[in-house]
C-alpha cells in the first residue's frame, strides 16, 4: 500500500529574488512529485511569471493551488526589490506559517526573504526563525542540516560585538536540547554526540583570549553532562569541524552565525536544509538568500528548494508515524 503524501505549505519568498523561480524548479522534481502535494502561497501572477521564466508548465509540477496572500502585483515581470517586495514577502509567510499552525497543512517550507526589505516594509524580525517564534510562542532553534555536517546557532542574526553578552548558560542548554529531541526524532539517532564549540580562539586559552567557555560555556557542557547526554566540548573551532564532518558527531552547537554558516556553506552549499527545531510544527527551508542578481534569468538552481522540501515531506511522514 503507497504511503499517504503529506500536504505542504511552501511561502513563496521574496518575490523580487529567485524565490518563485526555484519553488517551481522545485515542485517539478520528480523526487518532490513522488514526495508530497504543494500549496504554494504567494501571488498567482508572480507564480505565472516564474514558471515561464523556467520553461516549466505549473500543471506538471507537486503544485495543486496557489493562494493568494498580500496584495497583488500587476505587469508580466516580476517586481524590484524594496519595500512592497518585503511586505509581500511577510504576507506570504504570515498566510502559509498559520495555515500550518491551524492543520491544515503537514509542514511549511519558505523560500528566501530578504531581512532588510522585511524590517523596511515594518516587521521588525530577523528572518523566518524569529518571526515563527513570535507566532507559536515557541523559541525556535535554528539547525541548518547537510550529508556530512549539522550546525546548530546558539544565537542568530546578531551583530558580532553583541553575541559575547548575549551567549548565555539556559541558551546553550536549549539549543542542546532541542537537538537532541530533533536528531531522535527525525533522524532515528537514540544517542545523539554534540560538539560544542568555544566562542574565543584555542578555547579562550585559560583565559588569555576570553573566559565565555569558563564562566557560560563549560558550565551548560557539564548540565547537560550530568544527565548522562552525549555533550562534549567547549573546542576550539578551528580544528573542531573536521571531526565532525569526518563522522565524529552528529551536530555541532555554535555560539554565532557565522562559525556555524562559514564551514557549513563551504562543504554543503547549496544542498544544505535550514530547520527549525522547537516549533510545534514541521519548518525547512533552503540555506541561501534571495539572490537577487539572479531573479528572472531562469539561472537560478533549485538545489537546496528541493532538499528543503524533501526534508520537510520526510519529517511529516516520520511524525505521522
Amino acid at each position: 500500500m503507497r504511503a499517504h503524501k503529506p500536504r505542504l505549505a511552501v511561502s513563496l519568498g521574496d518575490p523580487a529574488g529567485i524565490g518563485p523561480e526555484i519553488v517551481v524548479r522545485a515542485a517539478a522534481d520528480r523526487r518532490v512529485r513522488a514526495s508530497c502535494t504543494i500549496t504554494v502561497f504567494g501571488d498567482p501572477a508572480i507564480v505565472d511569471v516564474a514558471s515561464k521564466v523556467v520553461g516549466i508548465d505549473r500543471k506538471r509540477t507537486a503544485i495543486e493551488e496557489v493562494v493568494s496572500a498580500g496584495k497583488p502585483f500587476r505587469g508580466k515581470r516580476l517586481p524590484k526589490p524594496g519595500a512592497a517586495a518585503g511586505e509581500a514577502a511577510f504576507q506570504y509567510l504570515d498566510a502559509a506559517a498559520k495555515a500550518v499552525r491551524d492543520g491544515a497543512y503537514s509542514a511549511l517550507a519558505t523560500a528566501p526573504i530578504n531581512k532588510l526589505w522585511m524590517n523596511r516594509a515594518g516587521h521588525d524580525y530577523d528572518g523566518h526563525t524569529g518571526y515563527l517564534s513570535e507566532l507559536t510562542r515557541r523559541h525556535a532553534t535554528m539547525m541548518l542540516a547537510g550529508r556530512k555536517l549539522r550546525v546548530v546557532l546558539v544565537t542568530t542574526h546578531l551583530a558580532l560585538a553583541r553575541v559575547p553578552k548575549s551567549l548565555t548558560t539556559e541558551g546553550i542548554v536549549h539549543a542542546a536540547n532541542a537537538t537532541i529531541a530533533h536528531l531522535r526524532r527525525y533522524h532515528g539517532i537514540a544517542k545523539p554526540r554534540l560538539a560544542v564549540a568555544a566562542l574565543n580562539p584555542h578555547a579562550g586559552e585559560g583565559g588569555l583570549f576570553g573566559d565565555e567557555e569558563t564562566r557560560v560555556i563549560t558550565p551548560a557542557v557539564r548540565s547537560l553532562s550530568r544527565r548522562k547526554l552525549g555533550v562534549f566540548g567547549p573546542f576550539s573551532a578551528d580544528t573542531l569541524f573536521a571531526a565532525a564532518a569526518a563522522g565524529d558527531y552528529d551536530a555541532v552547537l555554535c555560539m554565532y552565525h557565522d562559525q556555524a554558516l562559514i564551514p557549513l556553506k563551504l562543504l554543503e552549499f547549496g544542498r544544505a536544509v535550514n530547520v527549525s527545531m522547537g516549533l510545534p510544527f514541521i519548518r525547512t527551508s533552503p540555506d541561501h538568500g534571495t539572490a537577487y542578481e539572479l531573479a528572472g534569468t531562469g539561472k537560478a538552481r533549485a538545489d537546496s528548494m528541493i532538499e528543503a522540501i524533501l526534508l520537510a515531506a520526510e519529517m511529516a511522514r516520520s511524525r505521522a508515524r
